[in-house]
Formats: C-alpha cells, sequence, structure tokens
C-alpha cells in the first residue's frame, strides 16, 4: 500500500520504518559529500587568495575574506525559503538535486580566474584572470547550492522522523555531521589538495559535485515526498501561506540564539585560517597563531579537530529523548566560552615550550566537544516546530538556512573588521561577546519549549500527522537534563 505524502513512519509502539531510516542515512550521506564539495572549494579559494598576485590576481586582505563569505551566506539567506517552498510542492528528493549543479559551475568558474600551467601549457583567460566580480559570482553560486540541498534535506529528515523522538534525535545528529563534518573534512583536505593541483584543484573538486549529485538522483527514494497533487488543495499562494507560518509559529524565539551561534562561527569559517596560513604581520608578532602555518599542519589540527566535533555531535544527539534541547544548547554555549578562553591563552603562549600550551588545547577539545551539542538541539527543536505544519516542512525547515545565514553574514563583517583591528585576538573576543549574546535569550526560549510540539493546525484532517508518540518533554515526565 503507498505511504501517504505526510504518513509518520513511527507506530505508537515506537517501531521505526527500516526503510525509511536507510532513506535517511542515504540523505546524510549525499549531504556529507555535497558539504565536503563545498567545504574544499572554500579553503581552496582562501589559499588561492593568500597568493592571488601570483596567480595573476590582486592582492587580498581580510575584508575581501569577509565579502566573499557574506555573498556565500547572503545567497543561501534569499534563497532558500523559496527553495524550501519548491520541496514542498515538487518533493524534497528533486530539489536535493538542484544543488550540486549550481556548486559544478562554480568550482568551473573559480579554476580559470587564475593563471596557471598543466606541464608546458600556460592556461590563462584574459577576461576572467584576477575577476574577484567572477569570484564573487561563484560564492553566490556556492550559496545557491546550500540553498538548494539543505532546506529540503531538512525537510524530508523531519517527514520520515515524525513521531519517533529516537530517530529524530540520531537523524539530527548524523545531519550535523554531515553538514558541518562535511564542511570540516573538506577544510582539511584543501591543504593536500593544493598542494598537489594548485588552482586545478577546483576542477578536481568538480568530480565531487557530480558525484554527490549521482547520489541524489539514484540513490535518494521518493517515498516521503509532498507531490503537486497533494498539495493543489493545501497550497494556494506559496509566498502568502509562508507569511502565515511565521506569524503563527514560535520559531522566531530560536531565531535570536541561533544567529549568534552561527554568527560566532561564522568568525571562524571567513577569517581563521586566512590568519592561520597568511604572511607573518610583525604588528601582531606576539599573537602565536596569526601566520606562517604550513597548509598541511593546518589540515592535522582540523581533522583533530573534526573528530572531536563529530564525537560531540554523536554524544549529545544520543540525549534527545532524556535531556530538554535548551539544556544542551546552554552546555553548548558554556563549552563555546571555554574553547574561546583557551584559544586565547594559546595565541599568547609565545616562546613557551611546547608542554606547557597542553592544557590549552585540552580547553580547545573539551570546549568543541561540549559546544558540538548546540547544533543537533537547534535542529532538532525546529523539527519539532515542523510537527504542526507537516505538508510545510521544507519551508520551516528551510529556517535553520536563513538563521544560519544571517548569523555567518554577520559574522563574516564582524571578523573582517576584528581581524584587521587585532588579528586573532580580534576574533576571538568578538566571538565571545556573540556567545554572551546567544545566551541572554535563551531562558525566554526554555519557558516555551514545551510548547513546541503540534499544536491543531489548518491542516485539512487528512494531512495531519498522528503525533500519539511525539515527543513533548511530556508534563508527568521529570527534566532529566
Amino acid at each position: 500500500m503507498e505511504r501517504s505524502p505526510t504518513e509518520h513512519i513511527a507506530s505508537a509502539a515506537g517501531q521505526t520504518d527500516p526503510v525509511m531510516e536507510r532513506s535517511v542515512s542515504t540523505v546524510n550521506v549525499a549531504t556529507f559529500v555535497l558539504r565536503f564539495a563545498t567545504g574544499l572549494t572554500g579553503a581552496l579559494l582562501i589559499f588561492l587568495l593568500a597568493d592571488y598576485p601570483a596567480y595573476g590576481g590582486p592582492e587580498v586582505g581580510p575584508f575581501t575574506i569577509g565579502l566573499f563569505t557574506a555573498l556565500f551566506y547572503a545567497a543561501e539567506l534569499i534563497l532558500s525559503p523559496p527553495f524550501g517552498l519548491l520541496s514542498d510542492r515538487l518533493g524534497h528528493h528533486r530539489v536535493m538535486r538542484i544543488g550540486p549543479v549550481f556548486g559544478l559551475v562554480a568550482v568551473v568558474l573559480t579554476t580559470f580566474t587564475a593563471e596557471f600551467t598543466v606541464g608546458a601549457v600556460t592556461v590563462a583567460l584574459p577576461i576572467i584572470v584576477g575577476s574577484l566580480f567572477i569570484l564573487g559570482l561563484t560564492r553566490l553560486l556556492e550559496g545557491a547550492s546550500t540553498a538548494a540541498s539543505i532546506p529540503s534535506g531538512l525537510g524530508f529528515i523531519a517527514a520520515v522522523t515524525s513521531g519517533d523522538e529516537a530517530l529524530r534525535g540520531r537523524a539530527s545528529a548524523r545531519f550535523e555531521i554531515a553538514t558541518v563534518g562535511g564542511l570540516a573534512f573538506g577544510f582539511a583536505a584543501a591543504g593536500p589538495v593544493w598542494e598537489l593541483f594548485g588552482p586545478v584543484g577546483f576542477l578536481v573538486n568538480g568530480l565531487i559535485y557530480v558525484a554527490s549529485w549521482g547520489l541524489f538522483r539514484w540513490y535518494v527514494p521518493d517515498a516521503v515526498r509532498n507531490t503537486p497533487r497533494a498539495l493543489d488543495a493545501a497550497v494556494s499562494n506559496g509566498w502568502r501561506r509562508y507569511r502565515r507560518l511565521l506569524r503563527r509559529s514560535r520559531v522566531w524565539l530560536l531565531a535570536p540564539t541561533w544567529i549568534a551561534l552561527n554568527a560566532g562561527l561564522g568568525l571562524y569559517t571567513s577569517q581563521t585560517l586566512f590568519q592561520l596560513v597568511r604572511e607573518p604581520d610583525e604588528r601582531f608578532a606576539d599573537q602565536w597563531l596569526v601566520g606562517g602555518f604550513e597548509p598541511l599542519l593546518v589540515t592535522i589540527a582540523f581533522v583533530l579537530g573534526g573528530a572531536l566535533f563529530f564525537a560531540g555531535v554523536l554524544f549529545w544527539g544520543g540525549r534527545f529523548a532524556t535531556m530538554r534541547r535548551t539544556t544542551m544548547i546552554f552546555y553548548g554555549v558554556c563549552g563555546g566560552v571555554t574553547f574561546v578562553l583557551s584559544s586565547l591563552l594559546l595565541n599568547h603562549s609565545g616562546d613557551a615550550a611546547a608542554v606547557t600550551r597542553l592544557p590549552w588545547l585540552a580547553g580547545l577539545g573539551v570546549g568543541l566537544f561540549v559546544l558540538a551539542g548546540a547544533t543537533p538541539a537547534a535542529l532538532g527543536l525546529l523539527a519539532d516546530m515542523s510537527e504542526s505544519f507537516p505538508s510545510d516542512r521544507g519551508a520551516i525547515m528551510g529556517l535553520y538556512s536563513v538563521f544560519l545565514a544571517v548569523g555567518q553574514i554577520l559574522g563574516a563583517f564582524i571578523g573582517a573588521v576584528a581581524a584587521s583591528a587585532a588579528a586573532f585576538d580580534g576574533i576571538l573576543v568578538a566571538t565571545l561577546v556573540l556567545q554572551a549574546v546567544a545566551m541572554l535569550p535563551l531562558a525566554r526560549l526554555r519557558r516555551f519549549e514545551l510548547e513546541f510540539q503540534a499544536t491543531p493546525s489548518s491542516e485539512p484532517a487528512a494531512q495531519v500527522v498522528d503525533l500519539a508518540v511525539t515527543r513533548a518533554h511530556h508534563l508527568d515526565r521529570p527534566d532529566q537534563s
């Protein structure tokens, strides 16, 4: 018997449909490959810009790095809502396939903004070599790639985990591993790829985009979908409906904390790698982390940090059934503060013996592990909110990308100003301020957390999800956090 478009996959006894669980795993694998390609593109671009005059381009500084990062997230911010609506109409699995296409076009264009040599042949296209305008366009395309794939993927996951608390926790954690982990490993792989291929590495990365498209095309099923026929009766005007969803839901309670957290992360994705590999600046000679690190050493650091982060995401993702989401976010912010303070101490360790840096390195590890819990918790809260709107999951989950993009854009510009003024110290102090901002609205969010479950909605009766087994942190169950 064919599954209805919004039917949940868990029975009252908590039985999980193994087919749907495999579907979630497939989406996560495909998302990991796509995000790996995205992270690799971003890091390769940093290496290119750090020595751009050698490849026929102008010299660039922190402001240009911040601007390119902001362009990426501006595209994600603007395009995530329409792609979320489109996935609700056409089917999440169809819209997922669009993302890799944008990414492929972006890396091909990026390759030819540099002058490079293949064997005895020098490749240089005078029209676009050294063009910062073309590079800005490629960042918009990369942002569009994310905007197409993330809301549709999250909508798919929210649909198949409806009514299954354990599966939702696992799926949220694994999706964060796929997204953040893919980006981290892409960043980590950029060092060896750049050493081996130089600018041609962008073309090599194009093959990874092709692989991700193949995974979405042939291995993500359409068993859970919102077809145009199913939505005809429910959706009269997509944007009008979207505005109604935003007015009726309590999603804005999550926005300040999630935006501030992502602004803090934006400082790192836009500036940290550049600060590590740039030419040392004698103005900041007292900062140990500013300039002169080899790409391979940076790669090792990213791999170790990524492994700790993944372990943290898995650990906290397994606590969904016993710990409140806001508790996990609070712990995550505290972990972020620990990470920043340890980084400040490490940055001013100077010529100290390596053994004296071990406590600060341990603080980095502990802080990163605890910080990792905030991301699946926030994603889980958003998925809980989507229960009230089962035929609009793509639109609701698209707000994940919107909040992330707003935060990253703010972080990119804050990071550019902070890095120009005080290099690594500026980045770290700005991050500490953003962590404090993230903490401020958390108490109010916690008061309303118990309401983040499906409530009577205007959906037709045939499309309302049975929530007999949906999580709600039941009032008769004590908070085990």
